[in-house]
C-alpha cells in the first residue's frame, strides 16, 4: 500500500498533489476497507490521521458508501465524533487500469484496540477509563439517534478511535442514514449499505432485513444492539466471532450487567435508549467520570463549588489513572486557569500534575500557561504563583523572565498587602539569577531600596537576606555602590533585633566583595558595636562576624609583608558570593484568614551556618598598622588616608576614591542614603565633615614631634596604649603627609559612620546640650572612656551663626588648650 501512495503522490492524480498533509505509516487496524495512516500537516508538522479508500472503478459500492460517510463525516458535528479536516479523490493508472483512492483527513486519533493495548490498565483503573469511554460512546450515539434521527448501523469496537487526550470518538459513517420509520410510504433497505455490516453485529430483525418491524421501533434499537457489542468486545479482550457470544456474560462488570442485557434485547422496543443508560446506570458514577465532567461544566458552577472542588483535586488525581491525568484533565486545568474560570487553588493540582510530566513537556503543557496567569489581575492567583515559584522557576528562561514575567511581579513590591509584598520579595530568590543587569540595577534595587524602610519588620529582614543572595549576580561597580550602604547605614541602624542580625550576616556572607580597605574603614566600625547589642543573637554574631574580617585583614597583612601582589577583592572565593549561605530569616505575615504563613517567631535559617572561610582570593597591600583604624580620618574621605608605599599599591586602591565618590550620583535607589531614625546629619557630624574637605597645607613636620604628638592624643582618647601595641609607622609616610591635621579628626576617625557617645558628660565637649539628640547610634554604640578635652585647630567652625554653640565651644577648647 505504501508503494501504491508513492505511485500516487508521483502519478497523473489530480487530487493528492494538492493534499496539504503528508501520508505516513499505517496502523495495523482500521474499520471496513478503510486504510488509517499516521499523517502530519505540510505547513507546520502539525499531527493528523488520514484515512485511505480505495476501489477499481468509479461504481465501485465501497466507494460509494466512502462517499457516504464523507459526507456525513462532513456534516455532523458533536464534541465525542471525529472531528473532519479535508478530504479528497485521487485518481491513478496501474498499466491500464484506472484506481480511485478517497482521503479523509482528521484530528489525530488511534484505533481503540490498540490504544487499550499501549495503556495496559488495569483493576479499577481500568474499569474507571472504559466507563468514561462508553459514557462518550453514548452520549455521540444518543446524539445521533434522537437529536439527529440518524441511524449508525455499525457500532463495534473497530468504529471507535481516541485522540491525543485519551478521549473515544465515534466514526465510520459508511452505514449512516436516515432513520424514516414516520414515513408509511417508505419502502425498501432504511440502510443503504447495511451490507458492510458483518453478521455477528447485527440485531436478529437487522440480519432477517425485517425493514418493517424496524420502521415501527424507536430509532436507537439498532444502535443499541451495537453498544452491546462494544461492550462485550470492551471488557472480553476480543473481537465478536459470533453472535451467540453476547450471551457470555463473566467479564461484564456487576453494575453493568442488567444495562446491558436490555441494550441486548430480543424485542427491540424494549432495547434500553442510550440516553437512559447514561442517566440510570450506577457503572457511570466514579471518580474519573465525575471529575472530568465536572471541569466540562465549569462555567456553570458557583464559587463554592468550585473552591471545594479544587482543593480536593490534588489528592484526587493520585487516585486517577496516570496518563488520564496528564493527557486529559491537565489540558482541561490549563486551559480553565486561562481563561479565568477556574479558582486560584486549582493553580496548586496544576503544579502538581505539572511535577509528573518530563522538563520538555512541562515547558509545552504548563509553562505557556503559567507564565499566562502572570498578567492576572486576581490577588489570590498571584499569591498561588509566588507560593510556588520554586517548583517551575528553574524552568522559565531568562528571556521569559526579563522580558514578560518580571514586569508584573514587580506590581507586588508596592502592593498594599504586606503578605503579597513578602511573597515578591522572596520570588526574587529565584527570579534574580535570570534578570539582567540593566533590570536589576535599574529596577529591582530601587524596589528592595524601598522595602528596606517597610513598615513590616519580617520584609525589611528579608529584604537585607535577599540582598545577601543576590550579591553574586550585581556587577561590582553595583556591588561597590549597594552592599555596604544597604547593609550598614540601613540594616545594622534598624530598630528590629533580627534584621540587624540579618544585616550582620550577609555582610559576613557577602566578605568575598569587599577590599581590606572597606573591612577596615567601613565594615568593622559598624559590627563592632553590636558587640555589646540588647539583642544576645545579634551579640553572637557580631563577635563571629568581626573574628571572620579580623582574620581577613590579618590575612592581607601576612600576604603583603611576603610581597604577595592580588587584585583587591577579599574574602571566600564561592558561587557566588557565598550567598547561598543565606536563608529567609523569618516571616510574621498573615493571611487574610489569619492563618501565618510561616514562623511567626525569629529564627535565623543560617544559624547553624559555619563561619565563612577567612581564605581571601585577594588582597591589597598595605603596611601592617593598616589594620588600626585610629589613622584613617573618615570612613568615606580616603584621600586623607595615607597608606605606606607598596608594590600593589595601585591595586585597586587608586580607584576607591573615584567609587566611593560615585555614590552621589547612582539612581540605584541607595544614592545619599539616611538612617531611618536620622532625616538629617546632626550639626557635629556636618562640621566635621565640612573641616575635613577644607585643604590644609602645612610644611612636613618632624618624625619624632608627629609620633610624640599622636602618642599623647591616643593617651587622651583611648588611655595608655598597651606596649605590646605595634608602634605606628607614621614615620613612613610621604611628605605630603598632613601635619596640621585637626585633632578632631583624629579624635573621631569613623566621623560619618560610627555614633558618639551616649553621654556628653564623659566628654567635656558640649557641656550646654547633648550631642546625640538625632543620633541613630545612640542606643547600641559603645560609651567612650572618659579623656581630656583635646585641643583643635579651629578650622572655622564658629562661621556659622545657625550653631553658635558648637562654634564657641570649639573655640574655647582650642584656646584652653594651647
Amino acid at each position: 500500500m505504501l508503494n501504491f501512495l508513492k505511485g500516487v503522490v508521483s502519478g497523473s492524480g489530480t487530487g493528492l498533489k494538492d493534499l496539504p498533509y503528508n501520508i505516513g505509516e499505517p496502523y495495523s487496524s482500521a474499520w471496513g476497507s478503510w486504510i488509517h495512516y499516521r499523517g502530519t500537516s505540510k505547513d507546520d508538522g502539525t499531527p493528523v490521521s488520514v484515512f485511505a479508500l480505495s476501489g477499481s472503478s468509479t461504481n465501485d459500492g465501497h466507494l460509494a458508501a466512502g462517499r457516504n460517510g464523507v459526507k456525513r463525516l462532513r456534516t455532523v458535528r458533536h464534541p465525542n465524533i471525529l472531528s473532519f479536516l479535508h478530504s479528497t479523490e485521487a485518481e491513478n493508472f496501474d498499466g491500464s487500469t484506472a484506481k480511485v483512492t478517497i482521503y479523509i483527513v482528521t484530528e489525530p486519533v488511534m484505533p481503540l484496540s490498540e490504544k487499550l493495548k499501549e495503556l495496559g490498565l488495569k483493576g479499577t483503573q481500568r474499569d474507571e477509563y472504559y466507563a468514561w469511554g462508553l459514557h462518550r460512546i453514548a452520549k455521540a450515539v444518543s446524539f445521533l439517534n434522537n437529536d439527529c434521527k440518524l441511524v449508525h448501523g455499525n457500532v463495534c469496537l473497530a468504529s471507535v478511535v481516541v485522540t491525543q487526550t485519551l478521549d473515544w470518538k465515534l466514526h465510520a459513517f459508511d452505514v449512516l442514514s436516515e432513520f424514516d420509520g414516520h414515513n408509511e410510504s417508505a419502502v425498501g433497505p432504511m440502510l443503504q449499505y447495511d451490507w458492510l455490516i458483518g453478521a455477528q453485529y447485527k440485531s436478529k430483525e437487522l440480519l432477517k432485513s425485517d425493514w418493517t418491524t424496524i420502521r415501527k421501533s424507536p430509532p436507537w434499537t439498532i444502535d443499541s444492539w451495537g453498544l452491546g457489542c462494544l461492550i462485550y468486545e470492551l471488557f472480553s479482550g476480543t473481537k465478536l466471532s459470533k453472535t451467540e457470544d453476547l450471551c457470555n456474560t463473566a467479564s461484564i462488570p456487576k453494575s453493568l450487567l442488567p444495562d446491558y442485557q436490555r441494550l441486548l434485547s430480543s424485542m427491540p422496543p424494549r432495547r434500553l435508549n442510550s440516553s437512559k443508560l447514561l442517566e440510570n446506570s450506577e457503572y457511570f458514577q466514579n471518580k474519573l467520570v465525575e471529575t472530568i465532567q465536572f471541569m466540562e461544566i465549569l462555567n456553570l458552577k458557583d464559587s463554592v463549588e468550585k473552591d471545594t472542588f479544587f482543593r480536593k483535586l490534588p489528592n484526587l488525581a493520585e487516585q486517577l489513572p496516570r496518563e488520564i491525568v496528564l493527557k486529559k484533565l491537565l489540558p482541561l486545568l490549563a486551559s480553565a486557569l486561562e481563561f479565568g474560570s477556574a479558582a486560584a487553588p486549582a493553580l496548586t493540582a496544576l503544579l502538581k500534575m505539572g511535577s509528573w510530566l518530563s522538563t520538555d513537556e512541562f515547558s509545552v503543557k504548563v509553562l505557556p500557561t503559567i507564565i499566562k496567569l502572570f498578567a492576572s489581575n486576581d490577588r489570590s492567583i498571584r499569591v498561588g504563583l509566588l507560593q510556588h515559584i520554586d517548583q517551575y522557576g528553574e524552568s522559565l528562561s531568562a528571556k521569559i523572565v526579563d522580558e514578560q514575567v518580571y514586569a508584573h511581579v514587580a506590581t507586588g513590591f508596592s502592593d498594599t498587602s504586606a503578605f503579597l509584598r513578602e511573597l515578591t520579595l522572596k520570588s526574587m530568590l529565584v527570579l534574580a539569577p535570570k534578570l539582567s543587569h540593566r533590570t536589576i540595577s535599574g529596577s529591582l534595587l530601587k524596589y528592595l531600596s524601598k522595602l528596606q524602610v517597610d513598615e513590616e519588620p519580617a520584609i525589611r529582614t528579608n529584604t537585607t537576606i535577599l540582598l545577601g543572595n543576590i550579591a553574586g549576580y550585581l556587577n561590582e561597580g553595583t556591588r561597590k555602590r549597594v552592599l555596604i550602604n544597604a547593609l550598614t547605614v540601613r540594616a545594622l541602624r534598624d530598630t528590629f533585633a533580627p534584621a540587624r542580625a540579618a544585616g550582620i550576616m550577609a555582610l559576613s556572607a557577602t566578605s568575598s566583595y569587599y577590599d581590606v580597605t572597606e573591612i577596615a574603614t567601613r565594615i568593622l566600625p559598624n559590627i563592632v558595636v553590636f558587640t555589646i547589642d540588647p539583642d544576645s543573637d545579634v551579640q553572637s554574631k557580631a563577635f563571629e562576624a568581626v573574628d571572620q574580617f579580623l582574620q581577613l585583614v590579618k590575612q592581607h597583612h601576612e600576604k603583603t609583608n611576603t610581597g604577595y601582589t592580588s587584585t583587591t577583592s577579599m574574602g571566600t572565593s564561592s558561587i557566588p558570593g557565598n550567598a547561598s549561605l543565606l536563608g529567609w530569616a523569618m516571616s510574621s505575615l498573615t493571611l487574610k484568614g489569619g492563618k501565618s504563613s510561616e514562623q511567626g517567631s525569629y529564627a535565623p535559617a543560617s544559624s547553624s551556618m559555619p563561619p565563612t572561610s577567612a581564605a581571601p582570593d585577594s588582597s591589597s597591600n598595605a603596611d601592617s598598622s593598616s589594620i588600626t583604624p585610629i589613622h584613617v580620618s573618615s570612613s568615606t574621605d580616603m584621600t586623607d588616608q595615607h597608606v605606606p608605599v607598596s608594590p600593589s599599591l595601585n591595586d585597586g586602591w587608586g580607584e576607591l576614591e573615584n567609587d566611593l565618590e560615585g555614590l552621589d550620583g547612582d539612581k540605584d535607589g541607595w544614592d545619599d542614603i539616611e538612617p531611618q531614625e536620622e532625616p538629617k546629619p546632626s550639626p557635629f557630624l556636618a562640621n566635621i565633615q565640612a573641616a575635613q574637605r577644607r585643604p590644609v597645607s602645612q610644611p612636613k613636620p618632624q618624625v619624632s614631634s608627629l609620633r610624640g604628638s599622636i602618642k599623647n592624643d591616643d593617651e587622651d582618647l583611648w588611655g595608655s596604649v598597651p606596649a605590646t601595641a605595634p608602634a605606628s609607622r607614621t614615620s613612613s609616610q610621604p611628605s605630603s603627609t598632613r601635619s596640621s591635621r585637626t585633632v578632631d579628626d583624629d579624635e573621631d576617625p569613623w566621623g560619618a559612620i560610627s555614633a558618639p557617645a551616649p553621654s556628653t558628660k564623659s566628654l567635656n565637649v558640649k557641656k550646654g546640650g547633648s550631642l546625640d539628640d538625632t543620633d541613630p547610634w545612640a542606643a547600641i554604640a559603645a560609651p567612650v572612656p572618659t579623656s581630656k578635652a583635646r585641643s583643635s585647630i579651629g578650622r572655622g567652625r564658629g562661621n556659622k551663626p545657625t550653631v553658635p554653640k558648637l562654634g564657641a565651644q570649639r573655640i574655647n577648647r582650642t584656646s584652653s588648650g594651647m
